[in-house]
């Protein structure tokens, strides 16, 4: 009699049971796994986070300019002086972009507009905006020194 001995598809691999090509796969996958939320992780840290606001700038010099005669609709004018509060190491400023603004603002307007309050805070609120614009962020407000209707 002679024995054959047929050898166990199982315990020849490892010896312990079990296959070592899927405990590998495992292995790999979590490693898989974990780089590419480390690699997430970091693009969403230097990419997509949000950025910080920039602060909001801080007032420095107040810069006065001579007053001008505006003429309104009907035959009436507005003397009108303007005083720029601008930004926090801006030394000086050129009115001349500030009063063209003002001109253009102004000119033509019904001197009932002019006079109403609420009408000059809007008539200043749009030409802070533009001055903003104008002067690149160096102007942060605008100021009535002389505001005459005759």
């Amino acid at each position: 009699m002679t024995v054959t001995a047929i050898a166990n598809p199982t315990t020849a691999e490892g010896g312990d049971g079990a296959p070592k090509a899927k405990g590998g796969r495992k292995k790999k996958l979590v490693i898989v796994l974990v780089l590419l939320l480390a690699v997430g992780g970091a693009a969403y840290w230097f990419v997509l986070r949000p950025k910080p606001a920039h602060p909001a700038p801080k007032p420095g010099n107040v810069v006065k300019l001579d007053p001008i005669q505006l003429n309104l609709a009907s035959s009436h004018y507005l003397r009108l002086g303007l005083a720029l509060q601008l930004v926090q190491g801006v030394k000086e400023a050129d009115g001349s972009k500030a009063l063209d603004a003002a001109i253009e603002e102004f000119s033509g307007q019904q001197m009932a507009d002019v006079n109403d309050p609420t009408k000059r805070e809007a008539y200043k609120k749009k030409l802070e905006k533009v001055l903003d614009e104008r002067y690149d962020g160096e102007v942060m407000g605008v100021y009535f020194t002389e505001f005459v209707t005759q």
